[in-house]
């Protein structure tokens, strides 16, 4: 009670510094008047069940549980929240007919949760991976409404942090109604931060389950694609170096270069001018046949593009960011490099690593001979790519157990 009235004072007081500033930067405005909860909604009297993915990675692997509580709960509005305006676009984009509403996941102050609820209608909701928001979290439990943390995990950073606070997060973690997690060791973390042992419950990694576009596109191209997907700053440098000797090797090889955040377009697509190769946009471009490197500049394609790669370099594994979901490319049997930063999915890495699957390297001079190997030799190239297969059949049906456990509660 006293962490919302000082919450609610807060935001009457950051608010007019708060839309001077987006003035000036569009970006702290977007979704502003949806997280405020000033949005139309017709629930046609349905309960609702609710997902929440805060940005483009967790939305992305929503994908099968939507479809399949579409089936199981024909009778319950299905509904998609986001926390970003990336993570909203593809889920406008990729779930538009599966979805009765998607939305904006509102600002944690007391009157946004409020009517955020009310106009939802909620019977369910399911925060994907580890969001903590101390409004929300109080205000659904004191409704009444069933709460999951769904394919929970929480970072070695993340972690330390909520261990030495663990007397703030407790409290929180134990008005869940369940806690569903990815690993042991995430569920062993969270219990011994403060989750109740009972209704923490180790199930498997949900995105396992992803599954492959039914339509993937056809791109017309006399060479080998390599896509980087979802780099970051400092890492385009490194791949387009890499790229550059390996063309030098394999003439046919193309490159197609997949920034993470939309404004990073236009200084990537600077560096790929510099290289002297052909070069193009994906959105002026809808092949390869006249281009050596193209820059993916729209939004949403990614995930099936990979459909068409020879290889995949996974981007975010350079840096510091700490890698992204290598399997959006797997589920292609299409095998993957990343850098040795894979913190956000070390245990995925551990899985495609053991079964061969994929690669971690160290810098880019490892990063060029692995090209070059899946390059050069064929068989090592299908055995990989025969393994990828093998990643998702034995680890799969994480979003069955998850779907089991709604169940428990619905009914």
């Amino acid at each position: 009670m006293i962490y919302g009235i000082f919450s609610t004072i807060l935001f009457w007081l950051i608010l007019p510094f708060w839309l001077i500033a987006g003035l000036f930067n569009k970006k702290l405005l977007t979704g502003f008047k949806e997280k405020l909860g000033f949005f139309k909604f017709d629930n046609n009297q349905k309960k609702s069940i609710i997902f929440y993915g805060v940005s483009v990675g967790e939305t992305q692997a929503l994908e099968k549980i939507l479809k399949d509580s579409k089936k199981e709960f024909p009778d319950k509005n299905i509904i998609v929240v986001t926390g970003t305006k990336t993570g909203q676009e593809l889920a406008h984009k990729k779930y538009f007919e599966i979805c009765d509403f998607i939305t904006y996941f509102p600002f944690d102050f007391p009157f946004c949760v409020k009517s955020f609820l009310k106009k939802t209608n909620p019977e369910m909701i399911c925060i994907m991976e580890t969001e903590m928001w101390p409004n929300f979290i109080r205000i659904t439990s004191s409704k009444k409404i069933p709460l999951f943390i769904i394919n929970g995990r929480i970072s070695d950073r993340t972690y330390k942090s909520y261990k030495k606070l663990s007397f703030f997060f407790k409290p929180l973690l134990r008005k869940y109604t369940k806690i569903l997690t990815q690993s042991k060791i995430d569920n062993d973390r969270l219990i011994s931060i403060g989750a109740n042992p009972e209704t923490t419950i180790n199930i498997g990694n949900i995105k396992f389950d992803l599954t492959s576009g039914k339509n993937p596109p056809v791109l017309e191209s006399n060479g080998r694609i390599i896509i980087a997907g979802s780099t970051h700053s400092t890492e385009d440098e490194i791949i387009l170096s890499a790229y550059t000797k390996i063309k030098n090797e394999f003439n046919d090889v193309k490159l197609l270069i997949a920034p993470r955040h939309p404004e990073r377009n236009e200084f990537v697509y600077g560096l790929i001018q510099k290289t002297g190769f052909a070069y193009g946009k994906k959105s002026n471009s809808d092949n390869f046949l006249d281009k050596d490197i193209i820059l993916l500049d729209t939004m949403g394609e990614l995930s099936s593009l990979y459909s068409v790669c020879y290889f995949s370099v996974i981007g975010g594994s350079f840096n510091k960011t700490g890698g992204h979901n290598p399997l959006e490319c797997v589920i292609y049997n299409k095998p993957v490099i990343s850098g040795n930063n894979v913190k956000n999915f070390k245990d995925i890495y551990a899985i495609i690593t053991n079964y061969e699957a994929g690669t971690i390297v160290n810098n880019e001079e490892e990063l060029y001979n692995q090209m070059k190997k899946f390059l050069s030799d064929e068989n090592y190239y299908n055995n990989s790519c025969m393994n990828c297969q093998k990643v998702f059949d034995e680890n799969s049906g994480a979003t069955g157990r998850t779907i089991d456990e709604m169940k428990k509660v619905l009914f």
